[in-house]
């Protein structure tokens, strides 16, 4: 079975690890540059990608005419989508397992930021009663 990751982190503009002391952001690319490996190492990563942060987003539309019609920047929304995994697993307690584990990296401080993680399953093809 294969699921996304999707991790989310709080907003306020730019990503706030750009505020954190060196040595923590220092310390929590270690860790996520080590999760992927062991993921990696165990079959399980299919595909992991960090974003660029909500400053640079763009909303897309097709007008009217079918070209693309951009909006703007939101800075009110809660919190943002910071990356993602794409995990191949035997069952979705496993994705659960990965998705805890992500959800600890370290923040400032060594302190585990227990970041939300929003786990969906990637869904091969239409579900069965609509074929």
């Amino acid at each position: 079975m294969k699921y996304m990751l999707m991790m989310n982190t709080p907003t306020g503009g730019a990503y706030q690890v750009a505020s954190w002391p060196q040595k923590d952001l220092q310390a929590h690319i270690a860790f996520m540059k080590g999760f992927a490996k062991k993921l990696g190492a165990s079959g399980e990563l299919l595909g992991a990608e960090g974003l660029a942060g909500p400053d640079q987003a763009k909303s897309v539309r097709a007008g009217a005419d079918g070209k693309p019609i951009t909006d703007g920047v939101f800075p009110e929304s809660k919190e943002f989508l910071a990356g993602y995994w794409i995990v191949e697993v035997e069952n979705p307690e496993r994705a659960y397992a990965i998705a805890a584990e992500a959800s600890a990296a370290p923040g400032p401080g060594g302190k585990p930021l227990n970041l939300s993680i929003e786990v969906r399953q990637v869904m091969s093809g239409p579900p069965p009663d609509m074929e």
